[in-house]
């Protein structure tokens, strides 16, 4: 029993020496931890605010901004452990690394792709921040680029956040790349007025709405649609600046088609309601009409 107090003890002091011995790199150790976690957080800012104002970039810069914060902060902890004498951890650390990432590979074979996506959106992407776009189903401005999704704010305030590996897959409708796009709407008029003024007319009202643009690439133009039951149906496609869109893409088209409606009018073009044609099925000879006026009565 004495024996092994002894032993016990002798350990003890043998652990302490030891830890006493270690103690200044495990302080260098903390030191080199504490000193990269500020320098990973400063290079991270400085390489986001450096690539932001090289590239007018803010989703890649601030995508690497993360990726070299994270990276230096590893590499401060590696630092520290060898510091601290404990480099054989570290080397442990990375060989679980590699062999675990095998295994983490197959069970969060998600995360690992949209990590990847993630990486490959950040240099090539069909689209920047505040861009309206559709991606599958979803349909608003982009917000953010993180390393496992995309998020989007849609037009009605919900937040949406798709995989990245979702965004590298699915086909991408971008609306504000180049800042235009066109408007369509289809009106009738009477068949017994003429279409070539009425298109005239409509061309008109077009370039007097300031939201319309026209230039030798987006040019506006009226085509005769539809020859309905009632009346000659004309089809009216104009360009607009997408670069607020949704809102002032709609209000533009709002101001548009009353503005084409009035000008019309004006004009002196009529444009009828659907006519409904009475067939009477039957040996009836006569089809009784009765009109009712109400007058006012003086009293």
């Amino acid at each position: 029993m004495q024996k092994t107090d002894t032993t016990i003890t002798e350990s003890l002091v043998s652990f302490y020496d030891r830890f006493i011995e270690q103690l200044p790199g495990i302080g260098m150790g903390i030191l080199i931890i504490i000193l990269g976690l500020l320098l990973g957080s400063w290079l991270g800012r400085f390489a986001r605010r450096r690539l932001s104002a090289k590239t007018d970039d803010p989703l890649m810069s601030r995508f690497l901004g993360k990726a070299i914060k994270y990276t230096s902060i590893v590499i401060a902890i590696m630092l520290a452990l060898n510091a601290a004498g404990l480099g054989g951890i570290a080397a442990g650390i990375l060989t679980a690394a590699g062999a675990s990432a095998v295994v983490l590979g197959f069970a969060f074979k998600d995360i690992g792709e949209n990590f990847i996506a993630g990486i490959i959106l950040a240099f090539s992407r069909p689209f920047d921040v505040n861009d309206t776009v559709e991606i599958g189903s979803n349909f608003g401005k982009v917000k953010a680029l993180e390393f496992r999704y995309t998020k989007l704010k849609t037009f009605d305030g919900k937040d949406v956040y798709i995989p990245n590996s979702d965004v590298l897959t699915e086909p991408v409708t971008n609306f504000t790349e180049d800042g235009f796009f066109r408007w369509d709407f289809v009106l009738g008029i009477a068949y017994e007025d003429n279409i070539e003024g009425a298109k005239k007319t409509v061309l008109e009202a077009l370039r007097k709405e300031p939201g319309v643009i026209e230039d030798e690439e987006h040019e506006n133009f009226v085509i005769e649609d539809e020859l309905a039951t009632s009346t000659v149906n004309l089809k009216v496609f104009f360009w607009v600046d997408t670069k607020d869109f949704r809102r002032m893409a709609l209000i533009t088209k709002g101001n548009v088609v009353r503005n084409v409606k009035e000008a019309l009018e004006d004009a002196g073009y009529y444009m009828p309601a659907d006519i409904h044609e009475i067939k009477l099925y039957g040996g009836e000879t006569e089809f009784p009409v009765r009109l009712q006026q109400q007058a006012n009565k003086e009293s």
